[in-house]
């Protein structure tokens, strides 16, 4: 029950946290890029193992890239 207790207050922390830095304008960090820009190349490990880039699909119509956070814990 503690536990819950303190997602919670870790949440709401975070919360406050991501709304002060929006209304200070802190969200746009130096070299962002905007609607439109080219894509920095970079690569990251593929769930086969292998190194693959962004430049990998250089020429293709769509490329979807999803990005997701991996946690082994116990629920």
């Amino acid at each position: 029950m503690a536990l819950l207790g303190m997602r919670t207050v870790m949440v709401a922390v975070l919360g406050i946290v991501l709304a002060l830095v929006s209304v200070l304008g802190l969200s746009h960090p130096a070299g962002a890029l905007e609607v439109g820009d080219t894509a920095p190349d970079f690569k990251l490990p593929s769930t086969s193992g292998v190194d693959v880039g962004l430049g990998d699909f250089a020429g293709k119509k769509w490329v979807f890239l999803e990005f997701y956070a991996v946690d082994f814990q116990p629920a």
